[in-house]
């Protein structure tokens, strides 16, 4: 650090609340330190980046010190991706031009504050890093489809640290009393003053804490990448969304999936009409503990799937042919993860190579565990994807998509939108299958088969690939 003399500078000028953070939180401190160093490698890039930041917040200090000279790349442009996926429906806009980067610019973080009686600041991010509000066609319209961010700016005083204050409050005021009770009048003083603390704290800044997703928006598909699983982040992004450009984002999980096939193919009597399978005796007529008692949620329907896929690839093929006539080689992988859906036999992760071929996961199964969670491995289209599907909300996680060695230029970044584009389609593409056979008439046949495969103490010899 002493060779870099702005950022030696500015340490100084916060000498005191650099010294508050060491006592409060040293090895995170020290953790950012040791990986600015590492980022800063030139006095030239420090003499271009570090001044902004003496205008920031002490407990932010840090992390944008990072961003600033980091320089990120757009999540869903490089390196492995994960996200949740909505409809878009409403006023969306046919194309995106200059009425569009209009809205991105008037609805920046910092200019368009929403929920202020929270202390939440909601607003558009061009992407590049925690700092960019310079909104460019060429840098967020890529492969017809906007890429950006959204942040989150929150200001609030943690619960904790509320009820501690006030716990202090009381024994103050009850030090001298016979009783050790505080009266309905103290308990208001105690809560006045407590409130009057929280405003003062956080106009210091202290509890500042920034938040950034990544955002996609496939125009053509209609489809809107979420890059996050944070339910309250999702909902200020729906706002934010919903005012900006008028459109609503309805989540899209196995079960609402599973309904737009349904619709699509006369199903719709037939989703309505199921209910949980029950892969063994004693779970029929059964509900998941992880799903709500909305009758129309038929988001179990993800956890048979996996369980269905599971079976296949053990006993029928390690290839899928999908409904436009294209093949997929499906390989359980990495990690897998089950749970008991009455809650009686606990959960479980197994991590390996290849998970399902542990005895581990068929003890599991065969005392009625259901899979929750899968790494899988997938080649469709000479591409291959490596991710962990979520069953129920269908979200991925760490998706390593296939780079394209010929790509040069801003065709990278188009080639990467049509990978994820891709990998979204051989997702649902898979899903379709199995809605194709739970959503039929002789369902039952098919169960039986899972079933006598679960009873079953030797796996059925597996069909090689054509």
């Amino acid at each position: 650090l002493q060779t870099h003399t702005k950022l030696f500078t500015l340490v100084a000028s916060r000498t005191s609340r650099i010294l508050s953070l060491f006592k409060t939180r040293p090895f995170r401190l020290q953790r950012i330190f040791k990986q600015f160093k590492s980022l800063a490698s030139s006095s030239a890039a420090m003499d271009e980046r570090v001044g902004p930041l003496e205008f920031f917040f002490p407990s932010t200090l840090c992390r944008l010190l990072l961003a600033q000279l980091a320089g990120t790349t757009m999540a869903f442009l490089s390196g492995s991706v994960s996200f949740e996926r909505f409809r878009v429906t409403g006023k969306a806009p046919k194309q995106f031009g200059e009425d569009q980067l209009e809205i991105l610019q008037k609805h920046a973080i910092g200019k368009f504050p929403t929920s202020s009686e929270e202390n939440i600041n909601v607003g558009f991010l061009a992407g590049s890093h925690l700092l960019d509000t310079e909104f460019d066609f060429e840098k967020n319209w890529i492969g017809d489809a906007l890429q950006c961010a959204i942040r989150i700016d929150s200001n609030q005083v943690p619960s904790a640290m509320k009820k501690a204050w006030l716990q202090m409050e009381l024994a103050a005021a009850t030090a001298e009393s016979r009783t050790g009770r505080p009266t309905k009048a103290q308990r208001q003083e105690a809560k006045d003053a407590v409130e009057a603390r929280c405003a003062h704290e956080a106009s210091t800044g202290k509890y500042h804490r920034m938040q950034q997703f990544p955002i996609l928006w496939d125009f053509n598909n209609e489809v809107f990448y979420f890059g996050g699983a944070s339910q309250s982040a999702i909902g200020h992004c729906a706002d934010l969304f919903a005012k900006a450009f008028d459109i609503e984002l309805s989540r899209m999980t196995a079960g609402t999936i599973a309904g737009a096939w349904a619709d699509k193919n006369k199903g719709r009597s037939l989703l309505e009409s199921s209910s949980p399978a029950a892969f063994l005796p004693d779970q029929e007529g059964s509900e998941y503990a992880w799903l709500d008692s909305d009758g129309a949620n038929y988001d179990f329907l993800g956890n048979e799937f996996l369980m269905w896929l599971w079976w296949y690839l053990e006993n029928e093929s390690d290839m899928l042919t999908l409904e436009d006539d294209s093949e997929v080689t499906v390989m359980l992988a990495k990690t897998l993860s089950l749970e008991c859906p009455f809650g009686a036999f606990g959960k479980e992760t197994i991590t390996s190579e290849s998970p399902v071929q542990l005895s581990e996961a068929g003890n599991a199964i065969r005392s009625g565990k259901l899979p929750r969670k899968s790494g899988m491995i997938l080649n469709r289209f000479g591409q291959q994807f490596e991710l962990v599907l979520q069953a129920e909300s269908f979200g991925v996680g760490g998706a390593k998509l296939q780079k394209d060695d010929q790509a040069e230029g801003r065709v990278i970044f188009e080639s990467r939108i049509e990978s994820i584009r891709t990998l979204s389609e051989t997702i649902d593409g898979m899903f379709h299958v199995f809605c194709k056979k739970r959503l039929a008439k002789n369902w039952s046949g098919e169960l039986d088969k899972v079933r006598k495969w679960l009873k079953s103490d030797q796996k059925q010899k597996r069909k090689p690939a054509a």
